[in-house]
């Protein structure tokens, strides 16, 4: 009798070990499911979110995890702004993950706070602009100084007055112009509105501040011939640099009078469309 109630009382503890192995088991199968299941449906979040970038013509596949961290970030922005943004470097702090910049000595070299001229990089065919219409020795390359001074006849012969007061800037000078921003407004503020040496569209020979030869430049948005170069700068190749609605995108502030040449075609493409030139370069020049 003993005998068969301690066969019970063993069969008892060796039924209910059975039942919590069972159960442990079970508990750990749900789990491992559900993880799976979790990241089995995070993954295909972001495989069919990636699939989308992919039909963007100008998606890289490089930046694959770029683009999935910056959309975590900023959920409202559309699949193209992503991959622009992120193509243009945004993502990442101004003056890091920087590169030499391509297409040297071309109407469409980009230069802003990601590609960077190097110290001796001065460009071909540097020529001074007719002080007829800028100040004593201002220059740009030949073309965007042929084609700025057609651009200021033809003001000038609707009573507008637009005069080159800065264009073509050494790397050097460059140097001292931004550390005396940084000396007089701080380190901060002066990135805002003033590039560090090599990240300056004024090394390029291409870009130009201009005025009314009355009113200080910083007002030129007050002018008349603010409004006429609103709508004729693009007809000789020349876009305004920095507009307001597009400060996230160009890493500047808006400047008014900051007037850049980039050809005719494409000047006329970037207008028509409200591009800022990182737009335009994403779009057709990189991927080529």
């Amino acid at each position: 009798m003993i005998k068969k109630i301690k066969l019970k009382k063993k069969a008892k503890v060796i039924i209910i070990f059975i039942i919590c192995i069972l159960l442990i088991t079970t508990s750990i199968v749900i789990s491992t499911t559900k993880e799976e299941k979790k990241y089995s449906q995070n993954l295909t979040t972001e495989q069919k979110y990636i699939n989308k970038l992919k039909k963007i013509t100008y998606y890289n596949n490089k930046y694959k995890k770029r683009y999935i961290s910056y959309h975590k970030k900023n959920k409202k922005l559309t699949p193209e702004e992503v991959v622009i943004y992120v193509n243009i470097g945004i993502d990442k702090p101004y003056y890091t993950n920087t590169k030499p910049t391509k297409n040297l000595n071309s109407n469409t070299i980009l230069v802003n706070k990601y590609n960077y001229l190097t110290k001796d990089y001065i460009p071909n065919d540097l020529e001074e602009i007719n002080t007829t219409y800028a100040r004593s020795g201002m220059q740009l390359v030949k073309e965007a100084k042929e084609a700025f001074e057609s651009l200021a006849e033809a003001a000038k012969k609707e009573q507008m007055t637009i005069i080159a007061m800065s264009s073509y800037r050494s790397y050097d000078y460059q140097v001292e112009l931004y550390n005396k921003y940084v000396q007089t407004d701080g380190k901060d503020a002066a990135d805002t509105y003033s590039a560090r040496a090599g990240y300056s569209e004024h090394q390029t020979g291409l870009a130009v501040d201009v005025y009314n030869n009355d009113l200080p430049y910083t007002s030129f948005e007050q002018t008349e011939e603010f409004n006429w170069m609103q709508k004729n700068a693009y007809k000789y190749g020349f876009i305004l640099r920095f507009p307001k609605d597009k400060t996230n995108l160009t890493g500047y502030q808006y400047e008014s009078w900051h007037y850049r040449y980039v050809g005719k075609k494409v000047a006329k493409e970037i207008y028509k469309n409200n591009l800022t030139l990182e737009e335009y370069y994403v779009k057709k020049i990189e991927k080529n």
